[in-house]
């Protein structure tokens, strides 16, 4: 339903688009916000979702995203009445609070820390792949996406992998509309499964990365059981549904690019220079901040309580942060983006996505180094919080 336009919005600032869904999305994503990019200013208002602004241009975007001081993270999801519920940590809180949980999941996820788990991620891409190769054809989506960095990710907080179909379900109805639960029955879904693990691991901690939280010391205490409860939610969400999505994209991108496929064969050493560029150009979360007072910001007044949409699509896509920028160019020199956010909430499992990404393509391109889109894909684009690909499937030759 859409709301009325407020008085202070310029009508020139309005434009009806629905960031879940906006026009040309099922075809491209990313094409569907670069045209809106194109056609639109760097910040706009639409009715839609209860009403609220859309951080379009990239540098307003960074800016929106960065500037906890003007837009708080206190709500991330729009609409804002669903927003309301969220109140995961550290997602959203501001600094100064956030920096102790932070600090949490910065230890774990610490480049020293990822070393030491990449041969467990090579070996897990390895057996996934093998299992496929001699068939010619697979669905990308379930038999490997869907599966390799949530097997990586549940052995790192020492969960069962059994239990990954239901946590990544619960997971997709906080980040996807029109599920079959509602935001607070998914979130509430969770409460109910993490408690008695927290509630072991608090009593008995072990070497995972749940319970070295938990037994953390924050300022001379350890967490509460409901800030438990809301971290340990947030760090299952994060980790089932991001990468997953992204690997959808990154694979199909190297099936469609021929030139891009046989460089990465050729020079091996090139793939985290295309690493980069690939999430450069692929951001695809859809979240918020709320405008923390009434402010003049880049020609437009924002009130308080607005809340300012922030895709992140748009900064790694926009002509004016990077030259052709639907190109995919691994000899980029510079080439600024917000896939993993920015400022004090950027993305703490950052190095984590970026091993699980090159380790995919090298693993991959070893065995099998030529392949392409199979007609069964079913390449639509679903949006929500987090976009993706509905079904991607590929196909090679076997010798």
């Amino acid at each position: 339903m859409a709301e009325p336009v407020p008085a202070h919005v310029s009508p020139d600032r309005v434009a009806d688009i629905d960031v879940y869904a906006p026009p040309g999305q099922a075809e491209d994503y990313h094409a569907a916000w670069a045209d809106l990019q194109a056609k639109l200013p760097s910040l706009v208002w639409t009715p839609r979702n209860e009403g609220h602004w859309i951080a379009l241009g990239g540098e307003v975007l960074a800016e929106v995203q960065s500037d906890y001081e003007r837009f708080s993270n206190r709500i991330i999801v729009i609409p804002k009445s669903v927003g309301e519920h969220h109140h995961l940590i550290p997602t959203t809180i501001d600094p100064p609070d956030h920096r102790p949980y932070r600090k949490l999941l910065n230890d774990n996820l610490l480049p020293s820390a990822i070393r030491g788990l990449r041969e467990s991620i090579r070996d897990t891409a390895a057996d996934l792949i093998e299992g496929f190769q001699a068939d010619g054809h697979c669905n990308f989506t379930t038999e490997y996406a869907q599966i390799f960095p949530i097997r990586i990710f549940l052995a790192l907080v020492d969960m069962p992998e059994s239990d990954a179909p239901m946590i990544r379900h619960w997971a997709l109805c906080m980040t996807r509309p029109d599920m079959d639960m509602s935001f607070e029955d998914a979130k509430a879904a969770f409460y109910e499964y993490v408690a008695p693990v927290v509630r072991e691991r608090s009593a008995n901690p072990g070497d995972d990365m749940i319970s070295k939280m938990l037994d953390a010391d924050m300022g001379g205490r350890k967490l509460g059981f409901e800030e438990s409860l809301s971290l340990v939610t947030q760090v299952l969400i994060a980790g089932v549904d991001t990468v997953v999505n992204f690997l959808g994209y990154a694979m199909l991108a190297i099936a469609q690019d021929s030139d891009l496929r046989r460089a990465l064969v050729e020079h091996p050493q090139g793939t985290i220079a295309t690493v980069h560029e690939l999430f450069r150009r692929f951001g695809l979360v859809t979240i918020a901040r709320e405008v923390r007072n009434d402010i003049e910001f880049h020609g437009v007044q924002l009130k308080a309580g607005e809340m300012v949409c922030i895709p992140t699509v748009v900064h790694g896509i926009d002509p004016a942060q990077n030259e052709d920028p639907m190109k995919i160019d691994p000899m980029r020199k510079r080439s600024p983006h917000s896939t993993f956010g920015s400022g004090p909430h950027m993305c703490p499992g950052q190095e984590l996505a970026r091993n699980e990404v090159a380790i995919t393509i090298e693993e991959w391109l070893k065995r099998i180094p030529e392949f392409r889109v199979a007609p069964d894909s079913d390449l639509t684009n679903d949006g929500g919080i987090v976009a993706s690909v509905r079904k991607l499937c590929l196909e090679w030759e076997t010798r």
